[in-house]
């Protein structure tokens, strides 16, 4: 089934908020197989929103609306809907009740203004909104259903799952949709393409696959539709075991868990102990990891040792591997890993030093080069890396590959 989201809004189109609800939406239609396949942003203009109205119905049998459904006299989409029902505002007391309480909540009473709040048009279905004043309305026109939501994140999210979605479900024969996610980190997309080319190439036409890169990362997606759900979830499980055994070693986790939660997952499990000290990355590697409720369970702490005095100073590094070998360097990130294990008394610790940007670089050292300890009671390890000439897409990257080399070296996975 296809479907259109309209969102309605001047400070949409000017720039002043960013339009988070389409993409969510588009997330959410898509797990239980509805195709979007247009997401229109428009003013808050009669003309423009009954012309989108219109030309929606030709491409998509559901179209979903956000915006516009406030009390100010900006706020048209009542009644452009109105119009383009041929159909007047009812009042709703199921909607008001809400309004009174939300109000009253505040220790107020409901204005004129906001009265209007609750009311809807004649031709649709009032979605009673328990999460504020203005109410979602479900109607149809041509064997086109349309929805219209509030532009409030959560309002809409709340409709969306409470009602709009189940209703979805009702009144439209949909199939099984079912997906699998595979999270790699530190392999390019084109690289990552290339390896499992074969395997793409022999997925059946009712399974997709997606590559979904970020800073330092890709997601592997696979999609499959059909009406067995049973079956579906076998064929996935078989391409899953067949794809692992050709870059295994590169997926860190499936689904929407992060690098963080499997690093705590491992170090809680070993009943184990973790501290940082970071350079280049200023703290943010223990940002990510104490972002992860229970992190205390095994996290220690973090130095940022940025200058080098305080890496002699704090974590014991030599003057003469500094000088003979510079801050960013194998000598240095090792020796700042086994001066974190002995400052703390942790476990394990993570290292790093590089060259953020944008200035600072070298030819033989340029913009974008790191180097990576990791202290443990075997013994440490070290790493160089090399990435951009972004100054933040090098902290993130460098953070993330901290974390994977970790955890390959929990692992035991070799390079």
């Amino acid at each position: 089934m296809r479907c259109e989201i309209i969102t309605i809004g001047d400070e949409i189109l000017i720039g002043q908020i960013v339009d988070t609800n389409s993409a969510w939406m588009a997330v959410e239609l898509n797990k239980v197989g509805v195709d979007v396949v247009q997401i229109t942003s428009i003013s808050d203009q009669k003309g423009h929103i009954l012309k989108a109205l219109n030309e929606a119905s030709t491409r998509a049998e559901l179209v979903l609306i956000t915006g516009g459904l406030g009390p100010t006299k900006d706020d048209v989409t009542k009644v452009c809907l109105c119009e383009f029902l041929n159909c007047k505002l009812v009042f709703n007391e199921e909607q008001f009740a809400v309004v009174e309480r939300i109000f009253k909540s505040f220790g107020r009473t409901v204005s004129d203004i906001n009265r209007k709040q609750a009311e809807v048009p004649e031709a649709s279905v009032c979605l009673v909104n328990s999460q504020g004043t203005a109410p979602g309305m479900w109607f149809e026109k041509n064997n086109t259903v349309y929805v219209s939501m509030p532009g409030v994140p959560y309002e809409m999210k709340h409709l969306m799952q409470s009602q709009v979605l189940p209703r979805i479900h009702e009144r439209f024969a949909m199939p099984v949709i079912l997906h699998r996610t595979f999270c790699t980190q530190g392999v390019g997309e084109s690289l990552l393409a290339s390896w499992i080319e074969d395997w793409e190439n022999n997925l059946p036409e009712h399974i997709k696959l997606a590559y979904l890169p970020s800073t330092g990362m890709v997601r592997l997606r696979l999609s499959a539709r059909g009406t067995d759900e049973n079956q579906l979830n076998l064929e996935l499980k078989s391409l899953g075991d067949s794809l692992y055994a050709q870059i295994g070693k590169h997926i860190y986790a499936e689904g929407e868990k992060t690098l963080p939660e499997v690093i705590q997952e491992i170090m809680i499990a070993r009943k184990s102990s973790l501290g940082t000290a970071e350079s280049c990355t200023g703290g943010a590697i223990a940002a990510m990891l104490t972002a992860i409720p229970g992190a205390s369970a095994y996290f220690q702490g973090s130095t940022v040792t940025y200058s080098n005095t305080l890496k002699m100073k704090v974590l014991g590094v030599s003057e003469n591997s500094l000088k003979t070998f510079g801050a960013v360097s194998e000598a240095v990130v090792r020796e700042m890993a086994e001066g974190l294990r002995k400052l703390y008394g942790v476990d394990y610790s993570i290292s790093v030093s590089g060259i953020a940007g944008p200035d600072g670089g070298s030819e033989e050292k340029p913009v974008g080069t790191v180097w990576i300890g990791i202290g443990t009671p075997q013994g440490t390890f070290a790493k160089q890396f090399r990435f951009s000439t972004d100054r933040g897409r090098n902290i993130q990257m460098a953070s993330l590959s901290a974390l994977n080399y970790l955890r390959r070296i929990l692992l035991g996975i070799e390079d």
